[in-house]
């Protein structure tokens, strides 16, 4: 039955799916995994006449050559009616229902090998950019905070509180059974991200003639930002390892919600008045890592 509240409950749903500012706005995020075009990749398979024999329960490790290489990939078996395959940081898993042959399987991963070469080279590409953007938290390492690239410094002597000083961050020892560099310094890094987020917010709401109800810090591996049906704003701490315009796109883009609740025309005429280069920021985010260990 469908009535006015059902039809409300449903929308309220659609507007939180909507309110997010994803780490990979254009396609899912590398660790989610991926199908073709974001479809089921292969059409329906029926189920046997008299329930055929299953195939296999379970999961194997298998390999196929597709062209030139040899692909390793998992498969899975299950009830399901499709051949769908995933690519992720573990390789290429394919799960296929049960009555499905090998034959029928190596198949479909020879109908589909174009993209499976393609999303190979993309998560290795992922990996090489991970590892040269990843945080080292080691004496002398590099840490990027809003466009500045800081030189962490582990200091000897007592304790104390982690400070900037120039292009240093001096980061002292802590107490017996401290945690580590990484831990020590993030409450810091989070300071700095609050102290941005509170100086910039209020740029954007006065040119958008509208104020947040609230806004917060967020941890998510997965949003840099969201914005809820109330209004409330939630922005990512590790935006600050971002260049300042970086940021100020994901701010803007959030406070264009608090006028369309929805990523349509409207919307994006909302973010280009508030930030005229979001195109290029939101390239600039495609290319960014979404699961570096900060």
């Amino acid at each position: 039955m469908t009535g006015p509240l059902n039809r409300l409950g449903q929308r309220a749903l659609d507007i939180a799916r909507q309110l997010t500012l994803p780490l990979f706005p254009a396609e899912p995020a590398p660790g989610a995994g991926v199908t073709p075009e974001g479809i089921t990749p292969t059409p329906a398979v029926p189920p046997p006449p008299g329930g055929r024999t299953p195939r296999g329960t379970g999961r194997a490790r298998r390999q196929v050559r597709l062209g030139n290489d040899e692909v390793d990939y998992e498969l899975r078996r299950s009830a399901r009616r499709t051949i769908g395959f995933v690519i992720d940081d573990r390789g290429l898993t394919v799960t296929a229902p049960r009555w499905v042959t090998l034959a029928e399987i190596e198949l479909a991963l020879h109908e589909k090998s174009g993209w499976i070469a393609r999303k190979r080279t993309e998560w290795r590409e992922h990996a090489e950019r991970r590892e040269r953007l990843a945080i080292r938290w080691d004496d002398g390492a590099p840490v990027p905070v809003l466009g500045d690239t800081l030189t962490l410094v582990i200091l000897d002597g007592s304790p104390g509180r982690v400070r900037r000083d120039g292009t240093r961050l001096l980061v002292p020892p802590g107490p017996r059974g401290d945690p580590s560099t990484r831990d020590r310094v993030q409450p810091w890094l989070k300071e700095q991200a609050r102290n941005y987020f509170a100086a910039r917010i209020p740029v954007y709401a006065a040119r958008l003639g509208r104020t947040p109800s609230s806004w917060t810090l967020s941890s998510a591996r997965t949003r840099w930002g969201t914005c809820t049906a109330d209004g409330a704003i939630r922005l990512n701490w590790r935006l600050v390892h971002f260049p300042p315009p970086i940021v100020d796109y994901v701010i803007a883009h959030e406070l264009a919600h608090l006028c369309e609740l929805n990523h349509g025309p409207r919307f994006w005429a909302q973010v280009r008045s508030l930030y005229p280069d979001c195109e290029a920021a939101r390239q600039w985010l495609r290319a960014y890592p979404d699961d570096l260990t900060d």
